[in-house]
């Protein structure tokens, strides 16, 4: 067995062809968020990658082993449930509170503009539909967010290396206090679902 305990995220630094002729890693997201496991690699050696406690790998990162080669690591499909807006009755906002709803549950998620993608789980994907979104079964890359302040925060989120007195800032004025409030519109029993929603009031089937 091989051991790999270098990690280059996204590769960075390295020539893209090297990192292109590199054997790959390809691994699903319960494998990646470990910091010590064995895998085979593309050319079938086996490998032992230990990282340091905390560490999860991202597709694109580069690990370099014992003997000096390179393996890029790839985030294989795996099954998730994608959560979409209804673009016939819903609105934007909606993707909004089911990141909320999901984040208080610690579930890890993967935002992107248009969709949210977490690992399967019945109980959720049937809240969110009450919450009249579309949610699908599907097969992808899973790459959720990583903690606000620890190791892999952000997805693809690469480190600037500097402090934030770096910036030249200007003086900032005081901000005039002002209540927030948070427009949540909820549905009626008038609620009309159009032709393309993909769903009825008594949510009995999946999406």
């Amino acid at each position: 067995m091989i051991h790999a305990s270098k990690r280059i995220p996204g590769g960075a630094g390295l020539a893209a062809v090297l990192v292109k002729r590199a054997p790959t890693l390809e691994l699903d997201w319960d494998t990646r968020s470990k910091s010590r496991f064995s895998t085979t690699d593309s050319t079938g050696r086996e490998i032992g990658v230990v990282l340091p406690r905390g560490t999860a790998l991202r597709g694109g990162d580069v690990l370099v082993a014992e003997d000096g080669s390179m393996l890029r690591v790839i985030a294989s499909p795996q099954p998730v449930l994608q959560v979409r807006v209804c673009t016939d009755h819903g609105k934007p906002f909606d993707l909004l509170r089911a990141a909320y709803h999901l984040g208080n549950r610690h579930v890890p998620l993967e935002l992107q503009p248009e969709l949210l993608q977490f690992e399967p789980d019945p109980v959720l994907a049937d809240m969110l539909r009450r919450q009249h979104l579309i949610v699908t079964e599907a097969q992808a890359a899973f790459e959720p967010e990583g903690g606000a302040y620890g190791e892999g925060a952000g997805r693809g989120h690469h480190h600037h290396g500097h402090e934030h007195q770096d910036h030249a800032h200007e003086p900032a004025q005081a901000p005039t206090r002002r209540p927030l409030a948070i427009p949540v519109k909820a549905h009626d029993d008038g609620h009309v679902h159009g032709p393309g929603c993909g769903h009825d009031h008594g949510h009995d089937h999946k999406h």
